[in-house]
């Protein structure tokens, strides 16, 4: 059953067209990915679907009954919004007696991981924000659950814990996200809007890798087709031009069917053009020097906080090194430090003579965001120099994605993928030694993202890069560094191999708090005492060293908890915490002890 359709709906926007006659169903039970490239109309058609904005043309139907919640992509709460506060606003206007509204509530509090519904949600990280407004929409029990970009600027933990939650839920979805790991593991439908296809879109049941095969098959198909089309035009053509009579009936269907089949080549072409992709070709500066970046032990502090303590690191050229962690856990430090723009607070850090690093900033603070398109791209006039050649303005937007009519748009008007793209037409334009990049995929399209993976790997340099795009990392990266927010630090093969040391982390922090032991229990001095025989006399008053030996134990035994090298051992780390656990076992039975000779020496 579909629970919601569109009919033959059209959208333009600012004079361009985002779909015309697109009709798509949307099942009762379905978890449905939309892609597209940027400007596609993703985000447009969710709104649409939502109801909160309307198309040019065409009908939405939604199944009777049905309910259905939006996820905007930015996560808005009033100033003075708490977290439980939050979920009863979202529930306000559905017809539920108070209490229903409070015990639903608080069932989602418990679900979402919340100790404290009165948490003011200004304190709150963005990850637990996107947490939060997921739940604004959950609690309200929708049939359907609208996502735009759900993943964008989570940090790994974010998108594990989204990812989790979403598998455990009864709910069908459309999620609109450039996380491929992320389709591939909750989507079981993929619909891509692309104006290259016949009907505005290409769809496929199954996973996202099932969805590159069976669109793979559909291009090769399509490109086929043009092809014998091509051929076919040509031969009538060749007919045409030798002239035959109109008012022949036979001669009249046969230039009716030339004429048709040009118009069919012609809309061929036009949609072939339209996916033409991003052009990324990082300059290398030529240099032969191996060893670029050298860090010996470095160390750093943020606001009195240690981010991690004696990391070394050696990039040499051609080396991709990763930086994983969650957020604050130091990222963006660590690279800018590498970079030269932060001093560590010990260690040293040294580059390679004249060493050229090109910095891609996640905050794009490079960007003018006043200035117009023109004049970033292209500074000195209307053309631009690159490896030697000159390039007219409007072939070089073209390079990026951009049409000739938005060359007089302020950069700060541009979208956020937009503004990725200008960053990125800035850092090519000047040779490098060192491409440092801090989650250059935000807001970037999947195609983009691919075209820039494509474009790493064949950058002869060193690359340094940040993101959350686990994909991106597992493909591009040689070695990894995984931070874990309190100082610790390790070399990782994959992603996944630091979220499972994180994993071990976290839960040996929760076994330790969990375990510690309580504050040393001196027992009194007591005068000798009948009651007891003579081997119980001796035992009572050698108890309290005992009892002082078996506490050094157990505190030495949780020092070797503490200890990174077993932590980020899972064998040693299991030895240590069941030899703990049996420490603070021993503590406790010679306590109970000591209170039972005590009872037995008042008798």
């Amino acid at each position: 059953m579909a629970l919601l359709a569109v009919r033959d709906l059209g959208k333009t926007y600012a004079s361009h067209t985002l779909f015309d006659r697109l009709s798509l169903a949307f099942q009762a039970d379905e978890r449905v990915g939309l892609i597209g490239p940027n400007g596609a109309g993703k985000s447009t058609l969710l709104r649409i679907l939502a109801g909160i904005d309307t198309a040019d043309s065409g009908a939405v139907e939604r199944s009777k009954g049905a309910r259905i919640a939006y996820l905007p992509q930015v996560d808005v709460f009033p100033a003075e919004a708490t977290v439980e506060g939050s979920l009863l606003a979202a529930l306000a206007d559905l017809p539920m007696e108070e209490y229903e509204r409070t015990v639903r509530a608080k069932k989602m509090l418990r679900r979402l991981g919340f100790e404290e519904g009165a948490t003011p949600v200004a304190l709150l990280s963005g990850g637990w924000k996107k947490r939060l407004a997921i739940g604004c929409q959950l609690v309200q029990e929708p049939h359907l659950l609208l996502m735009d970009e759900p993943t964008n600027h989570l940090d790994l933990e974010g998108i594990d814990w989204l990812e989790r939650f979403l598998e455990r839920q009864n709910l069908a979805f459309v999620v609109t996200t450039h996380d491929r790991y992320f389709l591939e593991r909750t989507a079981d439908r993929i619909v891509e809007l692309n104006s290259r296809y016949k009907d505005g879109f290409f769809s496929s049941n199954g996973h996202y890798s099932d969805f590159l095969e069976k669109r793979e098959a559909f291009l090769e198909a399509e490109d086929a087709e043009r092809r014998a089309l091509a051929t076919k035009v040509r031969r009538e053509i060749e007919w045409l031009r030798r002239g035959p009579k109109a008012r022949q009936t036979k001669a009249s269907s046969r230039i009716d069917g030339a004429q048709d089949k040009i118009e069919r080549l012609s809309a061929a072409k036009r949609r072939h053009r339209a996916d033409r992709e991003l052009e990324i070709d990082f300059a290398a500066s030529g240099r032969r020097t191996h060893d670029l970046i050298t860090a010996e032990g470095i160390s750093k502090t943020l606001g009195g906080r240690l981010l991690f303590r004696e990391l070394d690191v050696h990039l040499r050229r051609g080396g991709r090194l990763g930086i994983v962690g969650n957020n604050a856990s130091g990222k963006t430090t660590l690279l800018r430090t590498l970079a030269g723009a932060v001093p560590p607070d010990a260690g040293r850090v040294k580059h390679a003579t004249d060493l050229r690093i090109a910095l891609f900033d996640q905050q794009r603070d490079q960007l003018d965001k006043t200035e117009r398109l023109r004049r970033a791209l292209s500074p000195s006039g209307d053309t631009v120099s690159y490896l030697g050649r000159e390039a007219h303005i409007i072939a070089w937007a073209k390079r990026f994605g951009f049409r000739a009519d938005q060359l007089e748009t302020p950069v700060g008007d541009l979208s956020g993928g937009e503004q990725a793209r200008v960053l990125m037409a800035l850092m090519i334009r000047e040779p490098s030694d060192v491409l440092m990049l801090d989650e250059p995929t935000n807001d970037l399209d999947i195609s983009s993202i691919e075209v820039l993976e494509r474009a790493l790997e064949e950058f002869p340099g060193a690359v340094v890069l940040i993101t959350h795009d686990r994909h991106m990392l597992d493909r591009i990266c040689t070695d990894l560094i995984g931070l874990h927010g309190d100082g610790y630090w390790a070399n990782y093969g994959s992603v996944a191999q630091w979220q499972e040391a994180d994993a071990r982390r976290a839960e040996a922090s929760e076994a330790r708090a969990s375990t510690k032991p309580e504050p040393k229990r001196k027992p009194e001095a007591r005068p000798k005492r009948s009651g007891l025989t003579l081997p119980e006399k001796r035992e009572w008053e050698g108890m309290e060293g005992r009892i002082s030996a078996a506490e050094e134990e157990v505190a030495r035994l949780q020092a070797g908890l503490d200890d990174p090298a077993v932590a980020s051992d899972h064998e040693k780390l299991q030895a240590a915490f069941e030899a703990h656990r049996a420490a603070q076992e021993k503590v406790d039975q010679l306590y109970a002890r000591w209170e039972e000779l005590e009872r037995k020496t008042a008798k």
